[in-house]
C-alpha cells in the first residue's frame, strides 16, 4: 500500500458524530429515573449529566479524537431536544414545560396520567426510538439554545475542540407527523420558511458562544426523496449558507447513501459535507466521483461502522480514505454515524474468549481505530505498521475459526425447499378450524407476551449467577411467578394467557444465550429508548439449537390452567436485528440458520400441546432498507424465514406475530406473505392508524391493534380503551380484532399493569355487548 498525505499539509481531524449517553454503569439511566422517582432531584441530575459529558469527551479525546462532538447528549432523546430547541412544543404540554422546563420535557416523552405523551418511532432503520415532533399550520417555532450553547462551553472550557451537532431542518420535519386534531395530509414541510429563521438563530448563538463549525444532520436524505423534497432542501441550505452570522456548516448524512441529494448539497453554500463510506452506504464513492468531487469543501469521511461491532478492516478503509483525497480540498476520518447505537467498550467483556474478542470493535475501540486511520491518512501507512499487521492477524483470526462455520449447518440451510415455508392449508380454512379448537370469545384478549419483571425476580437471576441459590430454587421462584401471572390473568377474565417470561432476561438475549453461534455480552448495553437499555448479542458464526428452549415453562403454565396459554417466541429477523449481526455473509442467509433453530421450537411446543405460538417480529419493518429499490430483495427473505419458522405446524395451532413503533402502511403486502393467522401491533400512540392502514390494503387475518400505550406509565380509562376499540371496529371486523396492549408489559410495575389489563378487559365486554346488540 502507497503512503498518502493530505494536501498543503493540514492535520486530518479524527472526529465521531455521536457517543454513547448511558456512562460506563448506566449512570443516566439511574439518575433519571431517581429523579422520576424523586430520590434525588434536579440539580443532582444534571451534575451526573455534566460529569458524564466530560467524561466523555475526555474518553474521546484520550484516544486521538482531535474535534469532539457537543449536544448529542440527551437526557432521553436528541429529536425531542431538537423540538424544545425550535420551541415545537405540543400544547397539551405547555403548562407543564412554563412551570418546569424539565419535567414539561419529560411529560412530552412519557406522558401524565392526564396527559398522552409524543409519538415514539424507530430512528430510520435501527432499533433506537426517537420522539415525533407534532406539528401543523398553527405551529409557531421560537428558538431556545440553551442546551446547545451550554453543552459548547462546557467542552471549550476543558480545552476541546468541539463541534456542536444538531438534527437538521429538514430531516427534522420530514421526521414530523400532524399534529392531533390536524388534517392528516398536512406535510410539515410546509413549515421550512418558518423554520429556518429559527436554525439561523440557533446557529448564530453557537457562534457567539465560539463554534468554528456545526454539523447539521440530515439521514432522511438518504431515503427516496420528491423532487418536492430535494428543492426544499436546497433552499434550505442557500437560506442557512447565505448567512454571514454563522460558524462553518457541515451537512451530515448516513447509514445509506445520499443518492440524488448529494449534488444539491454538493452545489449548495455550506463548507463540509459528512458522509458513509461504509458498506451500509455503497454507491457513495462513485456518486461523489460522478459529480465532480468536492471543490473547496471538507470532507468527514465515515469509514469506521457506527452501527455494527466488529473490527475495520485498515487497509480497505486507507484505500477509500486514498481514494476520496483526490475528490475534496480537506479529507477527514470518521465513524459512519453516531456511535451511540454500539456499547461502550469491548475490553470489559471479560467473558468472552479473548481471541474472539479482538474481533469486537465498540465505541471506544471504534474511536481508536478513527483515529489510527487517520494517522495513516496523514502520516503514511508506516505510522501505523504495528496496527495495520494486528489488524490483519485478527481477520485472518476470525475468516478461519470454526465459530463462523458449522458444516452441518450449511448443508441443512441448503436442503430447504419453498413447501418448508408453506403452511398444508390456506388461512380461510385454518382460521375455522382454530376457532373450533380454540372456541375463543367474540373480540378475545391477551397479553404480547412479558409481564413485569420484578426486583424479585431480577435478584433470583442475580442470585443463580452469584451462586446465592441453586438451579432448582431458581426454578421454584420461576414457577411461583408464572403462577401469579397466571392467577392474575384468570381473575382479569383475559381470554388467551401467558406464562409472563419470569425466565427470561431479553426477548432476543434469552434465546441467543441457548443458541450455538451467538455470543452474549456482559456489559454491552446500548439505548432503545430513553432509559431503556439492551444488550444486544452478538451473533458470530453459524446458527443451530442445541436443546429446547421455551418448552420447559410454557409446559408448565399450561399445567396449571384450562384456558389457551401461547408460546412466545422471537422470530428470525429479530433475532438479527436486534443483535449485532455477522457481516462476513448475506443476512438472508443468516436469517434461515436462525429461522431453522427456531422452527426446531416450534415444532416442540406444538408436540407438548400448545395450540397458540406467537412469534414476535417487532422488527419487521424497521430493518426495511431506506431506499425503495432494495425492499423486494429484503422482505423476501424476511417473510421467508418467518414461514419457514411456522410452515410446520399443524392447521388448528394458530400462529400469531407482533410488531410495534413503526410505520406499517408500506408492508402490508409483506404483512400478509407471513401468513400469520393474527397479528396485534402498536396503535395507541398513533390512534388506532394502523387499523385503517390494514383495512384500506385488504388485509383479509385477525388484528390487534393495541389499545393501552406501554411505554407511558399512565393507566388508560375503560372509556379511553372503549373509544380505540370502537376505531379500531371501524377498519376490522368484530370477528377478525382481538384486544391487547401494544408491547410486552416487561417495563411496567404491577399496580400499572393490573388497572390497566382489568380495564382493557372491562372495555372489551362494553364493546363486545355493543357488538352483540348491533348483530
Amino acid at each position: 500500500m502507497t503512503s498518502t498525505t493530505p494536501a498543503a499539509g493540514r492535520p486530518t481531524v479524527a472526529t465521531v458524530y455521536g457517543y454513547p449517553r448511558q456512562g460506563q454503569n448506566r449512570e443516566l439511566k439511574k439518575s433519571v429515573e431517581g429523579y422520576w422517582k424523586g430520590r434525588i432531584t434536579a440539580d443532582a441530575l444534571r451534575d451526573t449529566a455534566r460529569e458524564l459529558r466530560r467524561t466523555n469527551w475526555r474518553h474521546l479525546a484520550d484516544a486521538g479524537i482531535t474535534e469532539v462532538p457537543t449536544g448529542d447528549f440527551s437526557y432521553y432523546d436528541h429529536v425531542l431536544d431538537t423540538s424544545v430547541m425550535v420551541g415545537a412544543v405540543p400544547e397539551r404540554h405547555r403548562v407543564a414545560a412554563l412551570a418546569d422546563p424539565l419535567d414539561g420535557y419529560f411529560a412530552m416523552a412519557r406522558g401524565t396520567q392526564d396527559v398522552a405523551p409524543l409519538e415514539m418511532t424507530k430512528w430510520f432503520d435501527t432499533n433506537y426510538h426517537y420522539l415525533v415532533p407534532e406539528l401543523g399550520p398553527d405551529t409557531v417555532f421560537t428558538a431556545d439554545s440553551t442546551k446547545q450553547v451550554t453543552e459548547l462551553t462546557e467542552a471549550l472550557r476543558l480545552g476541546h475542540t468541539a463541534r456542536p451537532v444538531l438534527v437538521g431542518p429538514v430531516t427534522y420535519l420530514l421526521l414530523a407527523k400532524p399534529a392531533p386534531g390536524v388534517a392528516a395530509d398536512f406535510d410539515p414541510l410546509a413549515l421550512l420558511d418558518r423554520l429556518l429563521p429559527v436554525y439561523a438563530q440557533v446557529l448564530a448563538d453557537l457562534r457567539a458562544a465560539g463554534a468554528e463549525w456545526v454539523q447539521l444532520d440530515e439521514p432522511a436524505l438518504v431515503q427516496d426523496r420528491t423532487p418536492a423534497e430535494l428543492n426544499a432542501t436546497a433552499r434550505a441550505y442557500r437560506e442557512l449558507g447565505g448567512s454571514t452570522d454563522r460558524p462553518q456548516l457541515l451537512v451530515a448524512s448516513y447509514f445509506d447513501r445520499l443518492g440524488e441529494a448529494l449534488p444539491v448539497l454538493a452545489k449548495a453554500p455550506v463548507e463540509g459535507l459528512a458522509l458513509d463510506f461504509t458498506e451500509a452506504a455503497a454507491g457513495n464513492l462513485d456518486d461523489l466521483a460522478a459529480v465532480g468531487g468536492l471543490p473547496g469543501k471538507r470532507l468527514v469521511a465515515g469509514v469506521v461502522s457506527g452501527r455494527n461491532i466488529w473490527i475495520n478492516d485498515y487497509e480497505k478503509s486507507l484505500s477509500t480514505l486514498g481514494t476520496l483525497l483526490g475528490l475534496a480540498d480537506r479529507v477527514d476520518v470518521a465513524a459512519s454515524c453516531s456511535l451511540l447505537h454500539v456499547p461502550l467498550d469491548a475490553t470489559a467483556e471479560r467473558d468472552i474468549d479473548p481471541q474472539v474478542r479482538r474481533w469486537l470493535a465498540f465505541a471506544r475501540q471504534k474511536t481508536a481505530e478513527v483515529a489510527t486511520l487517520a494517522r495513516g491518512l496523514a502520516r503514511g501507512t508506516d505510522a501505523i505498521a504495528a496496527e495495520l499487521a494486528a489488524n490483519r492477524a485478527d481477520l485472518a483470526s476470525r475468516a478461519g475459526s470454526a465459530l463462523t462455520h458449522d458444516p452441518a449447518v450449511r448443508a441443512r440451510t441448503a436442503a430447504v425447499t419453498d413447501a418448508d415455508g408453506r403452511r398444508a392449508q390456506p388461512y380461510e380454512r385454518r382460521a375455522a378450524a382454530q376457532r373450533a379448537h380454540l372456541g375463543l370469545p367474540l373480540l378475545p384478549t391477551t397479553t404480547i407476551g412479558s409481564f413485569p419483571q420484578t426486583t424479585e425476580l431480577r435478584t433470583a437471576r442475580a442470585d443463580l449467577r452469584a451462586g446465592r441459590i441453586d438451579t432448582a430454587g431458581y426454578e421454584d421462584r420461576i414457577e411461583a411467578e408464572i403462577r401469579e401471572v397466571l392467577a392474575f390473568q384468570e381473575k382479569a377474565g383475559i381470554d388467551v394467557l401467558v406464562h409472563g417470561e419470569p425466565e427470561r432476561n431479553d426477548m432476543v438475549q434469552y434465546f441467543a444465550e441457548q443458541l450455538t453461534g451467538y455470543l452474549a455480552t456482559q456489559h454491552g448495553w446500548v439505548q432503545s429508548y430513553g432509559t431503556r437499555y439492551v444488550r444486544p448479542p452478538v451473533l458470530a458464526g453459524d446458527i443451530s439449537r442445541p436443546d429446547p428452549m421455551t418448552v420447559r415453562w410454557t409446559t408448565y403454565a399450561r399445567s396449571r390452567t384450562s384456558k389457551p396459554v401461547k408460546g412466545m417466541l422471537t422470530g428470525p429477523v429479530t433475532m438479527l436485528a436486534w443483535s449485532f449481526v455477522r457481516d462476513d455473509q448475506p443476512l438472508g442467509d443468516t436469517a434461515r440458520q436462525v429461522a431453522l433453530a427456531l422452527r426446531d421450537e416450534v415444532g416442540d411446543l406444538e408436540a407438548a400441546g400448545t395450540s397458540v405460538i406467537q412469534v414476535d417480529e417487532p422488527a419487521l419493518r424497521e430493518t426495511l432498507p431506506l431506499r425503495a429499490a432494495d425492499h423486494a430483495a429484503y422482505l423476501a427473505w424476511a417473510t421467508e424465514s418467518f414461514r419457514l419458522t411456522t410452515g410446520g405446524v399443524r392447521p388448528d395451532t394458530q400462529i400469531h406475530t407482533h410488531m410495534c413503533y413503526a410505520e406499517f402502511g408500506d408492508i402490508v403486502a409483506a404483512i400478509e406473505d407471513l401468513d400469520a393467522d393474527v397479528i396485534s401491533l402498536e396503535a395507541a400512540r398513533s390512534h388506532m392508524q394502523v387499523a385503517g392502514e390494514l383495512a384500506g390494503a385488504g388485509y383479509p387475518r385477525e388484528v390487534g391493534p393495541g389499545v393501552w400505550d406501554i411505554h407511558s406509565p399512565r393507566i388508560p380509562s375503560v372509556a379511553e380503551v372503549t373509544a380505540l376499540l370502537r376505531k379500531g371496529l371501524g377498519a376490522i371486523p368484530a370477528e377478525r380484532l382481538w384486544v391487547n396492549p401494544d408491547c410486552g408489559l416487561k417495563t411496567r410495575g404491577w399496580p400499572e399493569t393490573a388497572a390497566s389489563l382489568e380495564n382493557l378487559v372491562e372495555a372489551a365486554r362494553q364493546v363486545r355487548a355493543e357488538t352483540a346488540e348491533t348483530a
